[in-house]
Parts: structure tokens; sequence; C-alpha cells
């Protein structure tokens, strides 16, 4: 028999935030200047990286002749007007503070940076509040390695005062990378999956792949069922 849950890592991007539309459209509109297209096999392969790592990427892979700090440059001014805008993904805030509600220990593992976060946060600092701590791998000295790289969810895992083994861990993910993550770091994942990724690449890696949020039973995993009374 496996080991009951007992904390729970969430990333933000894509998941818990609307965010990767946001993305894909600021790539987009910085890629077009080149006459390249920012397609979704480019986008899967960067997802949850850190910020550089997946910058990297882009330029590598559709020839741009910028660096990564130019790049950076380009995509910052326009995230400054847009990510504050941000709203949640479908189900993300009910779940939140059903566990936190029940004082399930919940944080954050993304592959986004301090300034980024605080951008994306500025209208729901009450919501985020409730998480216990958040590891932010481009900023984070520990995170030597960004994901598919277990190091984020180990070093998350760590921070919480229990420091729960693996098996006792279950992270909510929307990324390939982040799956990839989450399973070599030994513990059970939730996939969330963007409407266009092949699910076939990633889903024997996962303990449920859903659709949305939504869609979660928390009973499923040992956790207290949604009250509706």
């Amino acid at each position: 028999m496996s080991a009951p849950i007992s904390h729970i890592i969430f990333d933000v991007d894509g998941l818990l935030l609307d965010t990767e539309k946001l993305y894909t459209q600021i790539t987009q509109g910085i890629v077009s200047k080149y006459g390249k297209n920012f397609t979704w096999a480019i986008k899967s392969r960067q997802m949850g990286k850190k910020e550089t790592e997946a910058s990297k990427i882009i330029i590598d892979e559709l020839e741009l002749p910028l660096t990564v700090e130019e790049y950076l440059a380009l995509a910052h001014k326009e995230q400054e007007v847009l990510f504050p805008k941000v709203d949640f993904m479908p189900g993300a805030e009910k779940l939140v503070r059903h566990l936190h509600k029940h004082n399930i220990p919940i944080a954050i593992a993304t592959g986004s940076s301090q300034h980024l976060m605080e951008l994306k946060t500025r209208n729901h600092k009450d919501f985020f509040s409730l998480f216990l701590h958040s590891v932010i791998s481009t900023d984070d000295p520990e995170v030597k390695h960004g994901k598919p790289a277990p190091d984020i969810f180990l070093v998350c895992a760590k921070r919480f005062k229990e420091n729960p083994s693996p098996e006792k861990v279950l992270v909510f993910e929307d990324a390939p990378n982040g799956v990839d993550a989450a399973h070599a770091a030994g513990m059970k994942c939730v996939w969330v999956p963007h409407e266009e990724q092949d699910r076939d690449t990633h889903n024997h890696k996962c303990s449920l792949v859903l659709d949305s949020l939504e869609h979660f039973v928390p009973e499923q995993f040992g956790l207290p069922p949604f009250n509706f009374l």
C-alpha cells in the first residue's frame, strides 16, 4: 500500500494562473519580428524551466539574433503590462482554499523569477498567502538544475517543517518538464496538460491526468472531500 499524501506542491504558470497564453502571446510577438513562428513543439520543451533556460531554447530553436539578456529585456517589457491582469485557472482557487482550510501543508514550486512572481500575484496576495513557502527556481541558489531535474521539488519538500519523504508528496503540474521532475523526485503527480499536449508522452509518469483542476476529487488521494454544505 502506498504512503498517504501528507503534503502538496503546486506549479503556478498554466496550473494556478492563466499565464501560459500570455507567455505565448508575448513570445510570438517577439519572434514574429524575425519572421519566425512560436510552435507548440517549442513551447512544450521550455514550459516549467528556469527563465533563462526557457529563453535559450527559443533563441536556439528559432535561430534568433538575440542574446538571452536581449530576449528577456523584450519579454519583460510586455510582461510588466500583461501579468498583473492575469486570472486564476478553473478550479485553482477552490482547491487551494479547500486544502488550506483543512490544514493540508501546501507550497509553490515554479521556474519563474521573483520579479515575475510579484507581477503575476500582485492582485492575488490573499490567495498566495495561503502557501507555506515558495521555491522560485530562477532566483533560488539551492535549485541547481531546473525542471525536468527533480531539484525544485526536493528543495520545496525539504522546506516543509516536517520534511516529508517524497512518496508522501503530491505535485500538481501542467508542463511535461514538471511531470518529469516530479517523477524523478519520487513523488506522485497530478497532471493537468494543455489541450494541445500529447498525453501519451507522460501519462505513465502520473498518478492522474485531468482536463482541469475542477475535476480533482481529493478523497482519491486520501484528502478531505469538498464540503458542499
